[in-house]
């Protein structure tokens, strides 16, 4: 998943889901027909609260008397049903992020006051997962062990040969499968899926909180469906005009991210990681060597010594891999980051948590990001093109960039055009204004990104988040839940140019205990809570207290928030 790898979804286990659809005529857009779901309970253990259905939709939403697929759907009920304000729909990003993984994974993430108020559904998107998906090996064994010998990227000529031809075996396979599937999974193709599936829960406007790939789906959805938009949120953001590269004739001169400008996310947040290390002591970031600058060096001069000499099954290529998944969230995985670091630094290989001899416990999937990518999104069509585009990167964000740079060239073999993608326009005016989300430092979808979507849309607000990882709600901060929170619950937008900050900042494993509030006078509004509940605690609103920031985040980044009104 490159834009969104949801938490843990690599060890996450797919179940069989209980229930089937109901009449599965799903008419397109504003037919007749309709998707009818059968909730039951969910069968897994990380499901356990969960209800799960299957949905019925067309292949080719144009003639929908023809094939259909299915799509899991996946929910969570309102946890206070006599407050319960709607339906909530989930995007977890990818493209190929199953949300019957997803879902469960950040469920506890959401704002409470969303939880108790709103049904949260997500599914799985056509061709990803457990819906009907491109699956090019016969088996979830046989699918890991051709990754096990794939590299996240190629390092000199022989490796760029060899990783030209797995990708190219891999086309072929899928090509083999089902060549009509490929045509038909595009954003577009998902973004109508969702309404039926929003028809389906009664709801005449779509609620929608979509994160990193998600928000280019609501972004589509916006303008596919702009009076059917109730309150939208997307949070980590994918440039859309970036994406269709609109206005590009011939071949295109980058690749998918180096135009989303994903290298330079990353490399912004590197340099944000080692920084913040080296500012910690070795009780904080087992990486640090006692200073920003030395913590730098060190990092530089492992990768020199991987690039020369493996440590056990860490190469260098799978080291920078390492590292730029774990950007993306900042607890845990900044402290992840650093004690394989350190490891790595003395000589000793990481544990791996497994290996491909016993059956996986899901199907990996990872041909599904692919295949929705390079069908719509294009790139350059010739393998000899990457070389140059990984030197680029490299050039403007370090070693990251070739990550970044080698990630499409999958799709120079790839068999698959959509069918009919979606390529703008992106300003159409919605039923409401969206809520753009985007931290400063974000690894994969960069804060210009967050700003080139705000402007695109037809009515949006930016909200920053000042901080690091990838979306803000894998990165919490109970700033920007309560704006969120008020903009589904009145419609109202944060002002212009609000900022928050994250609850914790890096290698800080919690805040200094607040000073209890005053004692409410007459005349000072309270909240009134349900018998037994409890009032929820949260960090101050807005700004990280000065004793913890002092030293640890860019001043540039302490902007005090406006006070709610």
């Amino acid at each position: 998943m490159p834009l969104r790898g949801v938490a843990s979804a690599a060890a996450g286990a797919l179940v069989m889901l209980l229930g089937a659809a109901g009449p599965a005529t799903a008419g397109g857009p504003g037919g007749d027909d309709a998707v009818v779901l059968r909730w039951k309970p969910c069968k897994g253990e990380t499901q356990a609260a969960f209800d799960c259905a299957v949905a019925n939709v067309p292949l080719d939403h144009t003639r929908p008397e023809r094939r259909t697929i299915e799509l899991a759907v996946i929910r969570h009920r309102a946890a206070e049903p006599a407050e319960r304000a709607g339906t909530l729909f989930f995007n977890p990003g990818g493209p190929g992020g199953p949300g019957t993984v997803g879902l469960p994974e950040l469920y506890e993430k959401f704002p409470r006051d969303l939880r108790d108020r709103y049904d949260i559904v997500s599914w799985d998107p056509r061709g990803v997962g457990e819906s009907t998906a491109v699956r090019c090996f016969a088996s979830a064994r046989e699918a890991a062990a051709w990754q096990a010998e794939v590299p996240p990227f190629p390092v000199g000529e022989r490796e760029q040969r060899a990783f030209t031809a797995s990708y190219a075996d891999l086309a072929q396979r899928c090509q083999r499968d089902d060549p009509e599937l490929l045509r038909h999974i595009s954003t577009a193709d998902t973004a109508r899926d969702l309404d039926l599936l929003r028809r389906a829960t009664g709801e005449e406007r779509l609620n929608y909180w979509g994160i990193s790939y998600g928000t280019l789906l609501g972004a589509t959805y916006a303008n596919l469906f702009p009076e059917r938009v109730g309150r939208l949120v997307v949070d980590g953001n994918v440039d859309p005009q970036a994406w269709v590269n609109r206005g590009a004739t011939g071949e295109p001169e980058l690749n998918t991210f180096l135009r989303l400008g994903s290298h330079l996310g990353s490399a912004g947040a590197l340099e944000q990681f080692l920084g913040h290390c080296g500012r910690a002591p070795v009780t904080g970031c087992v990486f640090s060597a006692g200073s920003p600058a030395a913590t730098r060096a060190k990092y530089h001069s492992l990768l020199r010594r991987l690039a020369k000499r493996p440590v056990g099954e860490w190469t260098y290529a799978r080291t920078v891999s390492e590292v730029r998944g774990g950007l993306y969230t900042v607890h845990p995985g900044w402290a992840g980051i650093a004690d394989t670091l350190q490891g790595l630094w003395g000589g000793r290989a990481p544990v791996d948590p497994g290996t491909v001899a016993a059956e996986p416990a899901r199907y990996p999937g990872f041909e599904q990001s692919v295949a929705v990518m390079c069908a719509e999104s294009p790139n350059p069509i010739s393998p000899d093109r990457y070389p140059g585009l990984e030197r680029r990167a490299v050039a403007e964000a370090g070693a990251l960039g070739s990550w970044w740079a080698w990630a499409n060239e999958p799709c120079t073999a790839w068999p698959a055009r959509a069918a009919r993608p979606y390529t703008g326009p992106w300003n159409r005016t919605t039923a409401h204004p969206v809520l753009v989300v985007n931290p400063t430092y974000d690894p994969s979808t960069p804060y210009a990104s967050g700003r080139a979507m705000a402007a695109e849309l037809g009515s949006a607000r930016l909200l920053t988040l000042d901080g690091y990882g990838h979306t803000a709600l894998d990165n919490p901060s109970a700033c920007v839940g309560r704006h969120v929170v008020r903009y589904f619950r009145t419609g109202a937008l944060p002002p212009e140019g609000a900022r928050c900050a994250q609850d914790l900042p890096p290698f800080v494993e919690r805040l200094p205990e607040p000073a209890p509030p005053p004692p409410a006078s007459a005349g000072t509004p309270t909240e009134t809570l349900p018998a037994g509940r409890a009032p929820e605690v949260l960090p101050s609103y807005g700004v990280w207290p000065p004793e913890v920031a002092s030293g640890l985040l860019p001043p540039r980044n302490v902007v005090r928030t406006p006070s709610r009104r």
